[in-house]
């Protein structure tokens, strides 16, 4: 199991880029792939974006595609997300995960964080 702390979130206006952070502890992070979620108050939790061990491969969910970007530095056992034209629906907490198998859905998951609220105005 990994401890992993997100940081970097907060209340900005529609527009707006953010770039939250994921440190993780223990001596395996680079042979996770990595994902970040986020759940909407009243809403399911959902994937947003993740990447393979190296960093090289990524995937994100369509809502996000082209404005989301996430990436890593296993030297530092650090995962970013950088959010660009942040919108209102982006509001959610942001969770960080670790998995051993490369994909987009919760089961795969084995390691969550805490969570990092961020609040988009209008």
């Amino acid at each position: 199991q990994v401890r992993l702390v997100e940081s970097g979130g907060g209340l900005v206006q529609a527009g707006d880029s953010l770039k939250l952070s994921c440190a993780a502890s223990g001596r395996t992070f680079s042979r996770y792939s990595m994902g970040w979620f986020r759940q909407a108050p009243g809403k399911e939790r959902e994937f947003v974006a993740a990447c393979t061990p190296s960093g090289r491969n990524t995937l994100y969910a369509d809502s996000v595609k082209g404005r989301f970007t996430i990436s890593r530095d296993n030297a530092k056992n650090t995962v970013y997300l950088q959010m660009n034209s942040l919108k209102p629906e982006d509001t959610a907490v942001y969770y960080c995960a670790a998995a051993g198998i490369f994909g987009t859905t919760m089961n795969l998951f084995d390691s969550w964080g805490q969570g990092t609220q961020v609040t988009v105005s209008s």
